[in-house]
């Protein structure tokens, strides 16, 4: 039973248990905080839209209404507000579970009755610091359709299959929280408890939840604890007074910023981030715009934002209190530290943050002509300097193809050969660089279109030769990947990375070992055009390398320029020390992937 005075206090994570429409037999308690309102009546399809006889009461001095009628499951309903100025304006029930599809406004009775059979996935569910995170962002209205159109049935016929033929441990789904306008994809909410009608019922999607888990996949829910949609029906100005938001006060999207120092929204908010982890199973919640909490309207120059820091803090430390094996995930822009260090020792308490300056600086160096690329080298390397300041997670989000900027393939240099060359390239960095996975839906397909939420991905691309040979070659990333421990455990630990050389910018050309426990890899991408025959690579072990992986396969759509036998390395004097070398073919615009086997001498070759 929810607290009334942890809602008010700010510290209550259950709230959506007592406040919003709850089922009792033949009858539904409605419940709704609206301090200021004059009055407050339920109208709905069980009476005829008509608000005779059907007037909440206020419990208590602090704005909570309730009252019980007869009512079922399936009924549509709203709150009918005498606001404080004296309009009258019907509202949508801020903890309702389900909303009439768009254009339509209504809430809706929902039971939460759904018999999950996940039991096993959530008994073995960490928060994967060791484990590889390899995760599909995903928006669920145009992963495929079917006559136009996408149901939560359909992604669970469509969806499953592809994640698991593709390697992927986790979906990431932008909002699924209703809202109104379809072009904001989710961003600007109205329901943040309701699931979007657009793609079916509450069950339908636990449905699709469900079978995401028996496959083996996990599902992060993108959630926006920011700001929210300024329509009239919804939160905004909800009993006449600025309720949820801070008055007067807008986001640089024209939405209304919630107000984080009222207890009653934060509460509101606690308990919407519980819901989608506890009654809807999610794994992990993605946090968006965290830098304007950090900062006031996410800017540095404007000073800290102490009131959203402390919010953020509590809600994560509740989260990680009520659902610890959970992943939080930030989206922050700054620079601001700690991100992912506890609140006890000073940090906001998520997990993992996106680095968006390792996207930003890599993506920068493969737009430029590599005639030009020596003089910006750092681009690259930068990373690895900061690296270890935080746990990092490796983004091509949607983000980044969309509004102009181009797909992430479009985005490289040169020909359209050449963007593939380049592109599978850059892949192979990310893969092989420490820090976990994400890409948007289409990445892997080599789209040219940006992201169009009306449209489905362009699957008939697989059609086409190269598509097809580039999303064969990130399935092969994919795999290894997942394969090699060496790319994903201690990956947080500096010992477990090592640059071999990442001063040649003469040539365009990086190379670094991951130590795995039994065997290492060694990565080196040639980011020029150049071909490189017999290219010498210092290596820490004697032994054999194996190449497993090249992008300049002739099956990945490469020149076939490749090291087919395992190259033996060489043991050289220089000055007074012993080092180990080998030589590669190494084709332009190319990466390579090597493995030796080493018997669990990586910490040996640290100290080397």
């Amino acid at each position: 039973m929810s607290n009334y005075e942890f809602f008010y206090s700010g510290l209550e994570a259950y709230a959506y248990k007592t406040l919003g429409a709850h089922v009792d037999g033949d009858n539904v308690t409605f419940t709704v905080w609206a301090p200021h309102a004059r009055s407050i009546q339920v109208i709905g399809s069980f009476n005829n839209w008509s608000c005779q006889g059907h007037f909440l009461k206020m419990v208590d001095n602090r704005g909570i209404w309730s009252g019980t009628f007869p009512a079922s499951v399936g009924d549509y309903y709203k709150f009918r507000v005498t606001q404080s100025s004296g309009s009258v304006v019907d509202k949508i029930d801020p903890y309702a579970f389900e909303s009439e599809l768009r254009p339509n406004t209504a809430s809706r009775i929902v039971q939460h009755d759904y018999q999950w059979g996940d039991d096993a996935w959530m008994a073995q569910r960490t928060k994967n610091f060791d484990r590889p995170v390899n995760i599909y962002e995903c928006f669920a209205g145009s992963f495929k359709q079917h006559d136009g159109k996408t149901t939560y049935q359909s992604l669970k016929e469509d969806l499953i299959p592809y994640l698991v033929d593709n390697h992927y441990t986790h979906v990431e789904f932008l909002p699924l929280s209703e809202y109104p306008f379809d072009g904001s994809w989710g961003y600007q909410v109205t329901g943040y408890f309701s699931v979007t009608s657009r793609y079916g019922s509450v069950n339908d999607l636990k449905s699709l939840i469900d079978g995401l888990h028996q496959a083996g996949i996990g599902v992060i829910f993108d959630f926006v604890p920011v700001h929210f949609v300024s329509d009239n029906y919804a939160l905004s100005y909800y009993d006449g007074t600025a309720c949820y938001e801070y008055a007067n006060s807008y986001s640089q999207w024209g939405t209304s910023n919630f107000d984080l120092g009222k207890g009653e929204v934060r509460s509101f908010l606690m308990s919407a981030a519980n819901y989608w982890l506890s009654e809807m199973h999610g794994d992990g919640l993605r946090m968006d715009a965290i830098s304007n909490l950090i900062f006031y309207e996410g800017d540095k120059r404007r000073g800290r934002n102490d009131g959203g820091i402390q919010f953020i803090q509590r809600l994560n430390d509740t989260m990680n209190q009520l659902n610890p094996t959970v992943m939080l995930i930030a989206e922050d822009s700054t620079d601001y530290a700690n991100v992912t260090k506890p609140s006890k020792e000073g940090g906001l308490g998520f997990d993992y943050k996106w680095d968006l300056g390792w996207m930003n600086d890599t993506l920068s160096y493969l737009k430029k002509d590599p005639v030009y690329r020596q003089y910006h080298h750092n681009n690259i390397t930068f990373s690895m300097a900061y690296f270890y300041s935080e746990r990092f997670l490796l983004e091509f989000s949607h983000d980044e193809v969309v509004h102009g900027k181009a797909t992430i393939v479009q985005k490289m240099w040169g020909t359209y050969e050449q963007k593939f060359a380049q592109a599978r390239a850059l892949y192979t960095y990310m893969y092989t660089h420490p820090g976990k996975k994400l890409n948007f839906m289409g990445n892997e397909l080599g789209m040219f279109r940006e992201f169009d939420e009306t449209k489905e991905n362009d699957w008939s691309l697989l059609s086409y030769p190269m598509h097809e040979s580039f999303h064969r070659y990130m399935n092969q990333l994919s795999q290894l990947y997942m394969r090699y421990d060496a790319l994903y455990k201690r990956e947080y630990d500096p010992l477990a990375f090592e640059w071999i050389d990442a001063d040649d910018k003469d040539h365009n050309v990086f190379s670094y070992i991951r130590y795995g426990e039994e065997e290492s890899l060694v990565v080196v991408i040639n980011f020029s055009p150049n071909d490189y025959s017999k290219f010498p690579v210092e290596v820490p072990f004697d032994g054999f390398y194996k190449e497993i992986l090249s992008s300049n396969a002739s099956t990945y759509g490469g020149s076939g320029l490749v090291n087919p036998r395992a190259i033996r390395a060489k043991k050289i004097t220089t000055g007074k020390r012993f080092i180990h070398n080998i030589h590669v073919e190494l084709a332009g615009f190319s990466a390579i992937v090597l493995r030796v086997n080493h018997k669990g001498k990586w910490r040996q070759a640290c100290a080397h």
